[in-house]
């Protein structure tokens, strides 16, 4: 195994790794880069559903892909995994058979509108297009860290409330109706600077920019300090880009790194398989 940093503040390739059949040793190091750097990337892996599954509940115990309990028996039946999420732009019979389409995702988290969001994500790339569907990370340590003194000391102060009625592409959720502000919007409240549980370093923990709020300003204040904030959160000089391969595996700090995603021509298909780490229960 070799662990080669890709920036100086965000991303790890590991090498030389059989994700399929790996000793507690070798895991131990892809956890602890994947806490170092905040993204790790293993590339030209081959997984089946089940085995995705099996190395991603290494990281802590899953949770069920959204709206699991509410499908049909019939159609749940059906499914290769209750934890694999596929992320995909492919129809079948004229209908959807993943989420998110083709179109950019803005910067954010995952589901931090949860009062308990994410602590990880393992995205693997079964089908890429020819071009785009770029993915995008920042480490949210090294964004904090760069804040200027005065503005660190104030974003310590504040808590965000994180919409829970729009997607990562500004679409409505299904369930919810259109909230009148951002005020008004359902979700959870969240400070916006964590202290890492493993690491104990700290991070900015903003969630998405768009209907977000920081709770006890009016509307006004709250998105002129927002503006400011993120203005800090995604510079260029911190951001690391990853053009996917078929066969990548990456996995990354869902609270310390935001990411995004490029649009892509909607002609080429995009395969991708999700799963996500819930945080591990209290001792």
């Amino acid at each position: 195994m070799k662990i080669t940093p890709l920036t100086s503040h965000t991303g790890a390739d590991i090498s030389g790794v059989d994700l399929t059949n790996l000793s507690e040793a070798e895991f131990a190091a892809i956890y602890a880069a994947w806490l170092d750097h905040g993204v790790i990337r293993m590339r030209g892996q081959k997984l089946d559903v089940n085995q995705l599954q099996a190395f991603s509940a290494r990281f802590g115990p899953l949770e069920e892909m959204p709206g699991y309990s509410r499908l049909p028996e019939a159609l749940r039946d059906r499914l290769d995994s209750r934890f694999v999420t596929v992320i995909s732009n492919i129809k079948e019979d004229g209908r959807p058979i993943g989420g998110l389409g083709n179109a950019e995702a803005s910067w954010h988290s995952d589901m931090t509108y949860n009062p308990t969001p994410p602590t990880a994500s393992v995205l693997y790339s079964v089908e890429i297009p020819p071009q785009g569907g770029d993915t995008y990370f920042v480490n949210q340590h090294a964004a904090f860290q760069a804040m200027p003194t005065d503005l660190r000391a104030r974003v310590e102060t504040i808590s965000i409330k994180h919409d829970a009625s729009h997607t990562s592409i500004g679409e409505l959720r299904a369930g919810y109706s259109e909230p009148a502000s951002p005020v008004e919007a359902p979700g959870a409240v969240h400070p916006a600077v964590i202290t890492h549980p493993e690491s104990g370093r700290k991070a900015l923990f903003l969630g998405r920019r768009d209907w977000a709020y920081v709770v006890g300003l009016s509307l006004e204040e709250s998105e002129r300090l927002l503006d400011e904030v993120w203005s800090y959160a995604a510079p260029g000089h911190l951001v690391w880009r990853h053009i996917w391969e078929i066969g990548d595996v990456i996995v990354w700090d869902n609270r310390t790194v935001l990411h995004r995603r490029d649009e892509f021509d909607d002609r080429h298909r995009r395969l991708m398989r999700r799963c996500q780490v819930l945080a591990r229960a209290a001792a």
